[in-house]
């Protein structure tokens, strides 16, 4: 490819950015939800491994903060950080009933549904910044996201036609799902492919407190997505001889980490068992499959193919001294352990009000009970309450709905403050500044968002259980209906922060190791511009090209810095770890020190 290059500086040396001149090549996006940088290795997962050896390796790289799928799915999407997209973590306070959540104003984003509502609500398009997709269709490109249900289709999400861009998932084949073309219906039929997706099976059983989760990997779901992509949807793409974008979504190894049953109530092994090591052998094999299937085609040569985590993964542990919530008895939750709803319960203890329940038509939450999904309003009337919680997992977000009161705000966090499994926590800007927190700001949470913003950011405690490498053996207390010893992510340990990166293609070099730190906002600029789009930007907290990974770049200057707040009156700091590149912040981990992997490591 005939490449011109044109240097900016940015504050410190930036490397120089390729113009593409040459028309550009195919593009495939393939995501290994919840996969681990370190834990992929040519024993574990060869040819993830392979494909970072012989092409770029980003050891340096990160997720963004919260650590969940779709905050990272709008990440790659358009380039943007949270604070831009508004979408926040999987789960949400919307400000509304959600009809597709059961009118429930903590919706759960992982649904197509749950996304056309909150589209409509939010005029439009609730991300407010072109994706990808979107971007590429309207230039010509063919284009398809397959897999995971819910970020497969934010990068498109606002087309729902099923005409335009190809959309397969787990809702494919339902009343809840996007159409399918004609021409898509055809050759699935012609294919001997069913036009409903199949379900998850025993690998969508999570188990309870007392019955343990799967022990089998996602296998038969995803390898009809693979069959839809190589033996559909690439034929066709070739066939009309244009360029395509295609973002393949795994959910292994993540929905199998998540549900598996090798650890009941026991942190270890947790996710480091034999079941999640099948879901990364999944994950693998369906790379795998993809790239012989391009080779078959033709394409391998002018197809890139970029590999980015959503996020790392971590062992669930339920466990506090200080909780109150723990010390109530569950008929479903070991004693002692904390319930799902955890932190709900303990700030309506500790602000003394009622806890409503929004997502079983705001029940009340009696003593002894908690919520189905662990949300909580919080206050004298569920319709208007004074504090909402969205739980999420290694994180929680805090709302306080207009009008705000800063007093409760500073009441509620002292109640954070209080309990053990809390570390570290990022409180809107203009609530004034509180001792022992920072302010949202510092970690991109706060821009143009137009969704409601959280008031407080929860970051909630992480150990490591006592391997070599303290990020591969992580265990954090989760806000989850999950139990002890199973997987979740969304804190800011750097075992969650820490997600695999790599990419290879005509448009990379080869057998190159970046030791500048990346990000999945990087991601969605690198893949806009190999595709020569030029997207405008409504926020300007936006991601980089990587161009030190495309041949002629240089490596750009980056440094390490770190954020400490004012103590609390009980001394805690919440520090904030991060690398800078230019304008560009990378974060590796905050939290309380001694209460965050990546700020202390000792178990």
């Amino acid at each position: 490819m005939i490449r011109l290059f044109a240097t900016a500086a940015v504050g410190l040396a930036l490397s120089a950015t390729p113009v593409l001149a040459a028309p550009p090549h195919n593009v495939i996006l393939f995501v290994p939800d919840g996969l681990r940088s370190l834990i992929v290795t040519p024993e574990t997962a060869p040819a993830l491994a392979a494909l970072r050896d012989q092409g770029v390796a980003f050891p340096n790289s990160h997720s963004l903060f919260p650590t969940f799928t779709t905050p990272n799915a709008s990440a790659m999407a358009t380039g943007h950080y949270l604070g831009d997209t508004g979408d926040f973590s999987n789960t949400i306070y919307t400000g509304y009933p959600v009809p597709g959540a059961g009118n429930s104003v903590t919706p759960f984003l992982e649904s197509d549904p749950v996304l056309g509502d909150v589209d409509e609500h939010f005029s439009g398009d609730y991300l407010n910044e072109t994706t990808l997709l979107k971007a590429a269709r309207n230039k010509g490109y063919n284009t398809a996201t397959i897999g995971k249900l819910g970020p497969a289709l934010i990068f498109d999400h606002t087309e729902r036609s099923g005409e335009k861009t190809v959309v397969i998932d787990d809702q494919t084949g339902t009343p809840k799902g996007i159409p399918l073309s004609s021409w898509l219906t055809e050759k699935l039929t012609a294919a001997g492919l069913p036009v409903a997706s199949p379900t998850r099976g025993d690998n969508g059983k999570a188990g309870n407190a007392t019955t343990a989760g799967t022990t089998t990997a996602n296998v038969d779901q995803q390898k009809y997505f693979v069959d839809v992509l190589t033996k559909v949807v690439l034929p066709k793409f070739k066939q009309e001889a244009k360029p395509f974008v295609v973002v393949y979504w795994s959910r292994d190894p993540d929905g199998t980490q998540h549900n598996q049953g090798d650890s009941l109530n026991q942190l270890t092994p947790g996710i480091n068992g034999p079941t999640s090591m099948a879901a990364i052998r999944n994950a693998d094999a369906n790379l795998a499959a993809i790239r012989q299937s391009l080779k078959e085609q033709g394409l391998d040569q002018t197809t890139d193919i970029v590999v980015s985590a959503d996020h790392g993964f971590s062992t669930i542990s339920k466990q506090s001294r200080t909780s109150s919530a723990a010390q109530a008895s569950y008929a479903d939750v070991p004693s002692g352990f904390l319930p799902p709803g955890f932190l709900a319960i303990d700030l309506a203890n500790a602000l003394d009000l009622p806890l409503w329940d929004p997502d079983q038509d705001n029940a009340q939450i009696d003593v002894g009970k908690h919520s189905k999904f662990s949300n909580g309003l919080i206050g004298t009337d569920p319709k208007k309450p004074a504090v909402v919680v969205a739980a999420n997992g290694g994180s929680d977000l805090v709302y306080l709905p207009p009008p705000v009161d800063r007093r409760l705000a500073a009441k509620v966090v002292k109640a954070l403050m209080d309990q053990d499994y809390v570390s570290g926590l990022f409180v809107d800007d203009s609530l004034g500044k509180f001792p022992g927190t920072l302010p949202l700001s510092s970690v991109n949470l706060k821009g143009t968002a137009i969704t409601p913003l959280p008031a407080i950011s929860v970051n909630f405690k992480s150990v490591s259980t006592g391997c070599a490498h303290p990020e591969l053996c992580t265990a954090e207390v989760s806000d989850t209906g999950l139990q002890q010893g199973q997987g979740m992510h969304g804190s800011f340990s750097r075992g969650d922060t820490h997600n695999f990166t790599a990419a290879i293609g005509p448009d990379f070099k080869a057998g190159y190791v970046d030791p500048a730190p990346v990000s999945n906002a990087d991601v969605g600029k690198t893949l806009a511009a190999l595709l020569q789009l030029d997207i405008p930007n409504h926020g300007k907290l936006i991601g980089r090209v990587i161009s030190e990974a495309l041949p002629g770049g240089h490596e750009p200057s980056h440094v390490a810095k770190e954020i400490s707040s004012p103590p609390s009156p009980d001394g805690y700091r919440t520090v904030l770890r991060y690398q800078q590149v230019g304008n560009t912040r990378y974060f590796d981990a905050a939290g309380f020190p001694g209460r965050t992997v990546g700020l202390d490591d000792t178990p």
